[in-house]
Parts: C-alpha cells; sequence; structure tokens
C-alpha cells in the first residue's frame, strides 16, 4: 500500500503517501492550524505530530481548545516539570505525572519533603528549560531495554510499573537529559509550552495505597499564552474564596473532626438550618408529585447483601461486619433492598403501579482517606433517594418524568445548566446482555424523544444497570455530579420482586433507582461553592438582622424581629456595643441577606434603614413593606 485515505471530521476524504506526518497534513490545511496543532488522533489513538501514519481511516488534529488538546499540552508540561525537579534533585524518584482534568501533577519521591517556597525554583528551572526550546522525542524500546535503563537510573518505580505492562515493545520519551516510560503523545518541543505555574505541593501514596510510601505530588497549570493563564489564575483565587471547606468554617456550617473519624460530617446550627430547608422543600416536591416517605434502618443482616448481590459485586466498598447475637449485620450502602421489602409486604396489582417511594436515607460506603474531600467525597451521606416500581409500558413516562423532576429541582437552586451523560454497561455486571441492551436503549429513546443533547460514558454504569447521570454546572463554569436516574433489571430477578397484571399472572417489575439532587452532602458542598456561602434569602441561616444604632433603639428591633418570626423570617439582634459600620461588616461577612438598622430617626417615622447584602442601599422602607420584600423572597424561593 503506496498511500492512505483519511476521513476528516468535516467528512471530507484526504489521500497521502504512506510515512506522511500529522504535521505535514496540517501544513497542507493551512500555516494556522498546522502553527495551533499539538497532536492528532488516528482511529480514535492519538498520535504525535511528527510520527509517520502507516495506515488511513479517521482523522482529527488536536489544539489547545479540544479536552483531547489540552491532556497532551498538560501531559507534555508535566514532562516539563518532572525534568525541573530531577535537576534540581537529583535524588528524587519518578513515579507518574498525568494531565488531569484541572492540570497536572507529577508525583516524586524525594529525600526530603518539597516545601511551597521551593515551587518558584522549579518554576524558574521550567521556564529555562522551555527556553531551550528541547525537542521531545518518542522511541520504541523492546521492555528488557526499558528495565536495564531505568534499573541503571535508580527509578525503582518505572521498574514496578514496567514488571506490570505485558508486551515486548514499550515507548520512552526524552527531551534533553530526561527520559520517562510514557504512552504519549506529547508537543513536539519544550518551546510550546509558553505559560505555566506550579501551583501547590502535597502527599499522596504510591498507587493510592495507604499502605504503600508517601510521595510528593506537585500540581501544576499551563496554557499557551500568559493572558490564559492570568485568567485562569484570577478564577482560581475566586474559587479557593468559595471552596466550601473553608466557608464551611467560617459560616459555622459542618465540620469533620478527628476524634469521630474521617468522611463522617457533623452539621452545625447554621448548616443544619440550610439543610432543613433544602429537606423540607425536597418533601413537599416529592408528595406533590406522587411520592410516599419511607424510613429504613442503617444496618442489616448480611444475608440481605448476599441475595442483593451487593457482597458480590460491591463488598469493597462496604463496612466489614458487625456480630449481633452472633450474627452478621453490615453499614447499608445503599437504600434499595430495603424499598423492595416494603413492596414486597403486601401483593401489587397492575392497578398499583408505578409505585414511588422515597427516602433521604443515610448510606456508608469505603472511600480511600487520600480521595476524601470536604463534603464533595464522604464515608456517611444521605442520598435523596427514590425507587420506582412500574411496569415495562411505564417505564419511560417515569424515566422522563424523573429528568423534568431533576430539572425543577436544580432550578430552584440556582443551576441553571447542566449535561446529560449516558452510563452503559461496566467490565463488571450483573444479568443478560440482552437485558442490557434494552435497558440502555430504554434511557437513550428517553433523551432523544425529548431532545435532549447528552454524551455516552461508555462502561461508566453500575453494576445492575446503565444510568443517566446529570452534571451541574457552577456560577465558576465547574460541572459536578449531580441527579443521576438507573435502571435496574437485577434487583427485581434477585428478589422475585413482581405485580399481578391484567391477565392475571404474576409479571417481573420494572425498577428505577433515581437522585434529583445526588448527596445532602455533595449537593450542600456545590451550593456553597455556586453561591460562594451568600445563599438566597429562603436558604441563609440567618435571613435579617436588626441593628439598634443605640440600647434606646432595642426595643423597637426586638419588636420588628417578632413582627418578621411570626412571617417565617430568621432574624438576630445584634446587641453588641459596636459602631453601626462594624455591625454591617460583620454582617456582611456571614452573608446575611438583609441588615436593619433602627436609629432616632427610624424610630420616629416608623421605618428602617435596609443595606442588602453586597454593600447595597435599599434605603429607607417602611417595617410592612420591608416584612413583604423578606417573606415574599422566602416564599418564592427566589434569589433575591
Amino acid at each position: 500500500m503506496s498511500s492512505i485515505q483519511l476521513e476528516l471530521p468535516d467528512g471530507s476524504i484526504q489521500e497521502h503517501p504512506v510515512g506522511t506526518t500529522s504535521r505535514q497534513i496540517a501544513e497542507g490545511i493551512g500555516p494556522r492550524l498546522a502553527a495551533r496543532s499539538l497532536a492528532a488522533v488516528l482511529n480514535g489513538k492519538p498520535t504525535d505530530l511528527d510520527r509517520p501514519l502507516e495506515q488511513g481511516g479517521t482523522f482529527q488534529l488536536l489544539t489547545f481548545d479540544s479536552l483531547e488538546g489540552k491532556a497532551v499540552y498538560w501531559h507534555s508540561t508535566s514532562h516539563l516539570m518532572a525534568q525541573a525537579v530531577k535537576q534540581l534533585y537529583p535524588e528524587a524518584k519518578l513515579t507518574i505525572g498525568p494531565a488531569i482534568e484541572t492540570g497536572f501533577y507529577y508525583d516524586f519521591d524525594t529525600p526530603q519533603p518539597i516545601r511551597e517556597e521551593e515551587l518558584a525554583e522549579i518554576e524558574a528551572r521550567m521556564k529555562e528549560l522551555a527556553e531551550q526550546k528541547l525537542a521531545i522525542q518518542r522511541e520504541e524500546v523492546s521492555r528488557e531495554e526499558a528495565l536495564e535503563l531505568f534499573e541503571r537510573a535508580g527509578e525503582t518505580y518505572k521498574v514496578e510499573m514496567l514488571e506490570d505492562i505485558e508486551g515486548d515493545r514499550v515507548s520512552l520519551y526524552r527531551q534533553g537529559d530526561f527520559v520517562d516510560l510514557c504512552r504519549g503523545p506529547h508537543v513536539a518541543n519544550t518551546g510550546q509550552l509558553g505559560s505555566f505555574k506550579v501551583l501547590s505541593v502535597a502527599g499522596a501514596y504510591w498507587r493510592g495505597d495507604e499502605k504503600r510510601k508517601m510521595l510528593q505530588r506537585l500540581y501544576g497549570i499551563s496554557f499557551p499564552t500568559s493572558k490564559e493563564l492570568r485568567q485562569h489564575l484570577e478564577w482560581l483565587e475566586e474559587a479557593e474564596k468559595r471552596d466550601h471547606r473553608r466557608l464551611g468554617r467560617e459560616l459555622k456550617l459542618f465540620s469533620h473532626e478527628d476524634q469521630i473519624g474521617p468522611g463522617l460530617t457533623l452539621w452545625h446550627p447554621n448548616g443544619g438550618i440550610v439543610r432543613r430547608c433544602i429537606e423540607d422543600f425536597w418533601r413537599e416536591e416529592h408528595e406533590r408529585r406522587g411520592y410516599q416517605l419511607v424510613f429504613t434502618p442503617h444496618i442489616a443482616r448480611a444475608d440481605l447483601w448476599r441475595v442483593s448481590g451487593h457482597l458480590e459485586n460491591y463488598a469493597e466498598n462496604m463496612y466489614s461486619a458487625i456480630d449481633i447475637d452472633g450474627q452478621e449485620y453490615i453499614l447499608k450502602p445503599m437504600n434499595c433492598p430495603f424499598h423492595i421489602l416494603i413492596y414486597k409486604s403486601e401483593t401489587r396489582s397492575y392497578r398499583d403501579l408505578p409505585i414511588r417511594y422515597s427516602e433521604l436515607g443515610t448510606v456508608y460506603r469505603y472511600e480511600r482517606s487520600g480521595v476524601l474531600h470536604g463534603l464533595l467525597r464522604v464515608r456517611g451521606f444521605t442520598q435523596d433517594d427514590a425507587h420506582i416500581f412500574c411496569t415495562p409500558d411505564q417505564l419511560r413516562d417515569e424515566i422522563a418524568g424523573v429528568i423534568d423532576f431533576a430539572d425543577y429541582m436544580l432550578r430552584q437552586f440556582g443551576f441553571k445548566e447542566y449535561r446529560l451523560e449516558l452510563a452503559t454497561r461496566p467490565e463488571k455486571y450483573a444479568g443478560s446482555d440482552e437485558m442490557w441492551e434494552t435497558a440502555t436503549n430504554s434511557l437513550r429513546e428517553v433523551l432523544e424523544e425529548k431532545n435532549l443533547p447528552y454524551d455516552v460514558d461508555e462502561g461508566g454504569g453500575v453494576f445492575y444497570g446503565p444510568k443517566i447521570d446529570i452534571k451541574i454546572k457552577d456560577s465558576l463554569g465547574r460541572y459536578w455530579q449531580g441527579p443521576t436516574t438507573q435502571f435496574d433489571f437485577n434487583l427485581p430477578e434477585r428478589f422475585d420482586v413482581n405485580y399481578i397484571g391484567s391477565d392475571g399472572a404474576q409479571h417481573k417489575v420494572y425498577m428505577v433507582h433515581r437522585t434529583v439532587l445526588g448527596s445532602m452532602e455533595r449537593f450542600m458542598g456545590n451550593l456553597i461553592e455556586h453561591y460562594g456561602g451568600a445563599f438566597p434569602t429562603w436558604l441563609a441561616p440567618v435571613q435579617v438582622v436588626m441593628v439598634p444604632i443605640a440600647d434606646r433603639h432595642s426595643d423597637r428591633c426586638a419588636e420588628i424581629a417578632g413582627l418578621l418570626r411570626a412571617q417565617g423570617a430568621r432574624v438576630e439582634i445584634d446587641h453588641e456595643s459596636a459602631k453601626t459600620s462594624v455591625k454591617i461588616a460583620e454582617a456582611e461577612a456571614r452573608k446575611v441577606p438583609y441588615m436593619a438598622v433602627v436609629g432616632d430617626r427610624e424610630l420616629e417615622n416608623g421605618t428602617l434603614s435596609v443595606r442588602g447584602r453586597g454593600r447595597r442601599d435599599l434605603g429607607s422602607l417602611s417595617v410592612e413593606a420591608f416584612a413583604d420584600r423578606v417573606t415574599a423572597e422566602i416564599k418564592s424561593r427566589t434569589e433575591g
């Protein structure tokens, strides 16, 4: 074969000699694209720009504008950082340095910890290496050659990785005096890595195993231009201000205490108020949509989890058995088996269906300590759970109803944008291939009938069925895991869950698991960061702070506070002997929506001097007008 045919993203076909490089193809399309191209993808596999193409197929050039292009750019910058670290700390041993969603990192085994103040020196050395425009070259060698190379260099972690690799050939990447074991692809030279920042250093266990050595993980970010880097650093600064862990402490919402254990949350009174408001709204909306509220235990006999298949397919995420009266009990990782037993407590007819059970049920799942993260990754959390039992012909309407419900709930909390993902069969799964295909098609058809755009997460389903995940977008443009809708053909089979059909015979019920928020913990973490702790009035722990200018104004403040409380508002009176400006600043720091000041003029006129959060001067309002404003925001659940 002397030529190859390539199909470009626009559907056009190009023919080129065998051995043509992706760079040459980019140059043929145009100099601007060639200058921006970082790598290419041939038949779904990424490849270096200067690697000769030996076969045809679908072809795409990668630029920094795409997620795949960013991954190449960031992975290349992680190698640049590793090279700088090796030059500054020759005794450091290399491990891995991947691109991640937020940039890149590289893990090192160093004799002494790398300190934050040393990051600037690493960054300076990276700039020197970038200015040298070192060629980044791919080499294919035998596995034995690579083992000899890294053994000679004392890179014991690379040797361990090589021992796990199957096959006779591996690829290396070299740039100057630096060589790494890597699949690639990478940019052509270090000079393409325009602007970067070494952000932080943290500890990380080798291969995520707490029993292995603690390594030094350096995080970084890079962009083609200094403007993009500056904008990103400003974004990071804003994200830091909104970090739910910091705001959780400052606003006294929640905490995690060593005496209790990692990943287990204490909700403080302020956080308890926000959570109660969310839960009350959740219950109201579920009852309005025909869901029945249920409550279930936190533990159950191990036999229940054997029947459900959790011990077979999910044991690594479950906690060890507890011995009670000589029998094994296990903390529940999910609520579904309990809801099934409630359903099975009596005979069900097709006329009874659909039946929708909902529960704010607390579950416990094992997470490695290294991945725990505030409220976003915990070991004990309350799932806003529901299970729908229906007939086959009701299934699509139920799934469509769940998607509409989730959309409504998210918008009520200020999340206006989200994306959907259809997660398909994973490697480890229960049930037949035919059942998986049927279930997946049902979910896909609902999305397409509703004309909703979605991505496919191949292999991302849970072991008992495919699912639709909703990733919610916050005010900083980040996406978080939120609501999910999961079809389950496994548990109805395992528990023999049936209904009596119109023909008088028993039929297997169709079962849907779903959440419309996610978990209370993760949703709360998302909500804190979305609003930066400045909750809308209906959710704010304290909605109004009354500010008497002097002691003689305190009685009037108490009278107005009583009126507002009678109408459902949460009000505090600041009795501190401080200046009014100090009291307002303190209320601002607590992110209270409204501050109502009472002085001599207000006392005489029967008015309030009102300030809104964010230093908004709302002027003089009558008590009635102010009360109407606050209570309207509470009742309508508007953002204010």
